[in-house]
């Protein structure tokens, strides 16, 4: 946390830059948590750090992937530190809520899609949804979660392949009630 003495010293293009990046970053950090309140206030970490540490960032072409690599940073403290379990929320909440979001015709696919992201792990959902949804590059995941290309390849190649399996069978989309 930054003592309140310490001014920041951020210009107003970059703090738009960051701005800019914040609906990627909750979306992110729902996907991880399932939780609004919890991926909300990982999100606000990684700004507060983001801006605790905004001179380590020479290259502002590479804006998203460093805040990426705060938000996984920070969500690995996280799960070091705690506890409790990583999902917080029921499955069916969450995906109820996405299908909500989603057109009548496709509330199912969403609903369905939202159970079998849950049914991967980690390392493999996060992979998917840097590179699938946040449209990352394989370089900027792999400095993002501090880990080499290939490896990201390796997850991304698995993630997907244990989706498809899960959305193909349907076995594990029903949850016990």
């Amino acid at each position: 946390m930054v003592a309140a003495t310490e001014p920041f010293d951020m210009d107003r293009g970059l703090s738009d830059a960051i701005a800019a990046e914040l609906p990627r970053l909750r979306r992110h950090a729902r996907s991880l948590l399932y939780s609004r309140a919890d991926a909300d206030d990982l999100v606000q970490e990684c700004l507060e750090t983001a801006l605790a540490k905004q001179s380590a960032l020479k290259d502002r072409t590479r804006l998203r992937s460093w805040l990426f690599a705060i938000l996984n940073s920070r969500w690995l403290m996280r799960l070091r530190a705690s506890s409790r379990p990583v999902v917080t929320v029921p499955i069916d909440q969450f995906a109820n809520s996405l299908a909500a979001s989603a057109a009548a015709r496709d509330a199912d696919v969403a609903r369905d899609l939202a159970r079998a992201m849950a049914r991967l792990s980690a390392e493999h959902r996060q992979v998917l949804l840097l590179i699938k949804v946040e449209g990352l590059s394989y370089e900027e995941t792999a400095g993002a979660l501090g880990i080499p290309i290939g490896t990201v390849m390796s997850r991304l190649a698995r993630a997907r392949e244990r989706l498809r399996a899960i959305l193909e069978t349907g076995s594990e989309l029903r949850i016990a009630q």
